[in-house]
């Protein structure tokens, strides 16, 4: 159970064309499923390792004190208790918490509609409507003029391509984006290539707001907690370009940093000067 969940998992997050909805919903179902009815048969590879390991097994039903705050009240809890609630179903929660996190209802909207530019079966998926939605969820790419036409381009476009026997071979969104350049299409259907370049950039810029907010959580600390805005992002610029940052000598940022403002001690003019 575990290792198809690992399985489908790595399929959402590894996928070259990006994760579909219809991998996210198995997902979901999947853990469900573990959820429900996994422990017994994750317990049995453990009890199956252990014993190939020569490692000890808890008794399940021996009574032991409650970890955390209410330890100091005396109560108990069995070893069985403490495994699959406290640990098995917390892990289950948190990653179930993080996948509704990272594809919450807008993203499964997108993927949907993304998923629509998918070139195989002569694209079966093809849907004008959905694709179409795309231009207003994304409203910052396309004008009004845009918004307009797409429908109308979209429709040509699945004529042509499906009519142009060198298009058969596209097997991913990838594949299409370079076949419509060597054929010049995306000069043509220029509001369909720009849909295209999105669908593509779709895991990279979900990739680079997980990397942001993991940055934030190591910035600002409990020690930082009371830091203004102004320096949180600076702080933010440097950690998540860092290897820009790395190019940039001290002394430069010395030597920039003291032609700033004037301040109650100058740096010494030799050392600025080496």
């Amino acid at each position: 159970m575990w290792s198809s969940v690992l399985t489908v998992l790595n399929m959402v997050d590894e996928d070259a064309r990006g994760p579909s909805q219809a991998a996210v919903h198995i997902v979901k179902a999947r853990l469900k499923t573990l959820r429900d009815s996994g422990w017994d048969d994750l317990f049995g590879d453990v009890q199956e390792f252990c014993g190939d390991q020569c490692i000890p097994v808890p008794n399940m039903n021996e009574e032991i004190p409650v970890r955390g705050r209410s330890r100091k009240e005396g109560r108990t809890i069995t070893n069985l208790h403490y495994y699959r609630a406290e640990i098995f179903y917390v892990a289950i929660d948190k990653i179930c918490v993080e996948m509704d996190h990272r594809f919450s209802e807008g993203t499964n909207i997108v993927l949907d509609c993304f998923s629509c530019l998918d070139p195989n079966n002569s694209f079966s998926k093809f849907n004008v409507d959905k694709l179409a939605r795309l231009a207003t969820i994304y409203h910052a790419d396309f004008s009004d003029d845009d918004r307009g036409t797409i429908k109308e381009q979209l429709s040509t476009f699945i004529l042509q391509v499906k009519r142009h026997a060198s298009f058969s071979t596209c097997d991913d969104i990838a594949s299409l984006a370079m076949k419509m350049v060597q054929t010049e299409k995306h000069l043509l259907f220029p509001l369909v290539y720009k849909l295209i370049e999105l669908a593509l950039i779709l895991p990279v810029s979900t990739a680079s707001v997980e990397r942001a907010f993991s940055a934030m959580k190591i910035i600002k600390s409990k020690l930082r907690n009371k830091i203004n805005n102004e320096w949180f992002n600076d702080l933010m610029i440097c950690y998540t370009e860092r290897e820009i940052f790395k190019s940039v000598s001290d002394l430069d940022i010395l030597r920039t940093f003291a032609a700033k403002k004037t301040r109650r001690e100058h740096l010494p003019h030799g050392f600025l000067n080496t």
